[in-house]
């Protein structure tokens, strides 16, 4: 398969390799930077991709990946315009420094604080020492928030030393991913990213849209403005930027911006070298593709007259206007393309698998590299499409109340003559080749019965070969990750989490209690309790009836049942499990008038997430 696929490679743009070692002038001393147990990123995993023969993909990866693999790999500090550098390869996406009168500009600060420090370092050795005047955070996903510790603290935020300037709605959307659905994501994650897998030809080769994330601890600091309208100019560290706000497209807040006097375009992370998600595998909202398409149309009138150099948050830049224009055009059309083709079928009956059948990237975006299926694909992006207009349903009754995997599996395997039998027919698909029904015939075998270990080594050995087939490195990841994890259920234990807390309001931190609720415990109580937060001077009320939570702001009820005096801080402590709340009762940080019993039903009923759920086996 890869060898056919190699034979068949044919781009029209052979420029990438050009344009992404242009404007080298240093790297990181060793390419390894230090985390608090394990490196945080270390550049010498990749050195299978560098060096002499490493043109040529083994037969265990997908040629194009292996070619994104190759560009990904590539690392260091490169200048992208006079006065204008970008650090690349040190984390999954990338961090840009601009010259402003007194010191840095930052767009994006990568996903740690251990990656953005030591990029911040490289620039300062390499340019001369600035301090940080500003951060622009493009949108709201961690990998371009997370590392903000490693470039300022919340002092000198509050002080107004640093100005950090986000979308509209940035604090809501980054909770909402990062908090809220943290957990589930963050387990998904590591199945798309690939972090507990082997870099190697036979491992992580790349997770598409940059090398891998880093096994550092994100945080957040909110934004100190946001942007809302399109067309807003601003003068940040004596820059003039104008923006383009960009709700619902790759992030529900995100924002594309210009610098005139530096001719460059900066397009957040709505248009890369690699065909996007319009759904992420990992999970996330849908993203609007037919609004990504337009906003791409909108940047090109708006922008494209005042450019010579577009850079994004990930991968590398491209130099020249007509090179920057044909890039914005093929990445506006490619979206519309994949949303009129999708409701084309699905208006003619088509449903979601069958669409992902009827679709193939045209050559018209199949011979341009940064249209290629590295990161996204045709296949589950149309699906997402579907399921952005019609739901998860596809209309057939039959599909409309299905028994959950566990039952399905027992039933189907009863009804194919028994386990033998299964794996019979499975052993026969893996060997004509056909991965995808082995594949689908022994996750009925593992999930009626998770102790039968030939289903299991027959299923790793099946999604081993769709990774090394697949051309997406998240598909890829997902493969070898699944494989891995039923020859070997141990796993890494998870990271300290994620040193979000200080910056959510309290309305977030008790959306997160909500989402921690265990119901059932509930039945039939109602609790209301009296909130006053000493370090920010706000009143709150939280209350608990018919099983859900629910919250008022800035006031107390006169029918509480208790009411609790503390920090916010120490709220975000608590819900992060870093404080436990008999202790901080007992040194009197935290202080309760009323019925005690009552706070500890709220507070007693809370599930915990470890994050560590089964996803190949039941």
């Amino acid at each position: 398969m890869n060898a056919a696929s190699a034979a068949v490679l044919n781009l029209d743009d052979p420029g990438d390799w050009g344009r992404a070692t242009r404007g080298l002038i240093a790297t990181h001393e060793t390419g390894r930077i230090e985390g608090r147990s394990v490196p945080a990123w270390n550049t010498a995993d990749y050195d299978f991709l560098r060096g002499d023969g490493s043109e040529i993909a083994p037969s265990s990866v997908n040629p194009s990946l292996w070619r994104q693999g190759r560009l990904n790999a590539l690392h260091g500090l490169f200048e992208v315009a006079d006065g204008v550098w970008q650090a690349r390869g040190y984390d999954i996406s990338n961090i840009t420094f601009i010259a402003g009168k007194k010191g840095w500009l930052i767009v994006d600060v990568l996903t740690s604080a251990e990656t953005a420090r030591a990029c911040l370092e490289l620039a300062n050795q390499t340019l001369g020492e600035r301090p940080v005047e500003a951060v622009i955070y493009t949108h709201s996903h961690v990998d371009h928030f997370g590392g903000i510790f490693g470039i300022t603290d919340q002092d000198a935020v509050d002080r107004g030393d640093i100005r950090i300037i986000a979308p509209e709605g940035f604090l809501h959307e980054a909770v909402s991913e990062a908090v809220i659905a943290g957990p589930a994501m963050s387990r998904r994650g590591g199945y798309m990213f690939g972090p507990h897998l082997t870099p190697g030809i036979f491992g992580h080769v790349d997770s598409g849209l940059g090398k891998i994330t880093p096994k550092g601890i994100p945080g957040l600091i909110g934004p100190t403005e946001e942007i809302s309208v399109t067309g807003t100019e601003l003068e940040v560290a004596g820059i003039k930027i104008v923006f383009q706000n960009t709700p619902g497209s790759e992030a529900p807040a995100e924002m594309n911006f210009l610098f005139p006097d530096h001719r460059l375009l900066c397009m957040a992370e709505n248009c890369t070298h690699t065909l996007h998600n319009v759904l992420t595998p990992r999970g996330a909202l849908v993203r609007d593709s037919l609004l990504w398409s337009k906003y791409i149309g909108e940047a090109i009138d708006l922008f494209i007259d005042h450019t010579d150099t577009l850079f994004s948050t990930h991968h590398w830049p491209r130099f020249g206007k007509q090179d920057s224009l044909q890039f914005l055009i093929k990445q506006r059309d490619v979206y519309r393309w994949l949303h009129d083709q999708t409701l084309r079928l699905a208006n003619n009956g088509y449903t979601p698998l069958e669409i992902a059948e009827e679709l193939t990237l045209p050559d018209c975006f199949g011979k341009q590299g940064h249209t290629r299926e590295y990161y996204g694909t045709v296949s589950h992006n149309s699906k997402a499409i579907y399921q952005r207009y019609f739901g998860w349903f596809d209309g057939n009754p039959s599909n409309l109340n299905p028994h959950p995997p566990e039952a399905a599996g027992r039933r189907y395997v009863e009804a194919m003559g028994g386990a033998e039998a299964v794996i019979g027919h499975a052993r026969a698909a893996f060997d004509d080749g056909d991965y995808r029904w082995a594949s689908q015939l022994l996750n009925h075998l593992v999930f009626a019965d998770s102790t039968n270990e030939a289903a299991k080594l027959l299923q790793a050995d099946t999604f081993e070969q769709m990774g090394y087939q697949s051309e997406a490195g998240p598909w890829r990841n997902f493969y070898l990750t699944g494989a891995k994890e039923l020859r070997d259920p141990t796993r890494p234990v998870a990271g300290g989490g994620r040193a979000m807390s200080k910056a959510l309001t309290v309305g977030m931190l008790f959306d997160a209690i909500g989402v921690r609720l265990r119901a059932d415990d509930v039945i039939d109580k109602r609790v209301i309790v009296n909130w006053s937060f000493t370090d920010i001077g706000e009143k709150h009320v939280l209350g608990l009836e018919n099983c859900a939570i629910h919250h008022h702001s800035g006031r107390h009820a006169d029918d509480a049942d208790a009411h609790l005096t503390l920090t916010k801080t120490l709220l975000g402590e608590l819900m992060t499990g870093r404080a436990n709340f008999m202790d901080v009762i007992e040194a009197g940080d935290l202080v309760i008038d009323g019925d005690g019993a009552a706070v500890l039903t709220i507070f007693g009923s809370l599930d915990r997430f470890s994050g560590d759920f089964e996803i190949v086996l039941p």
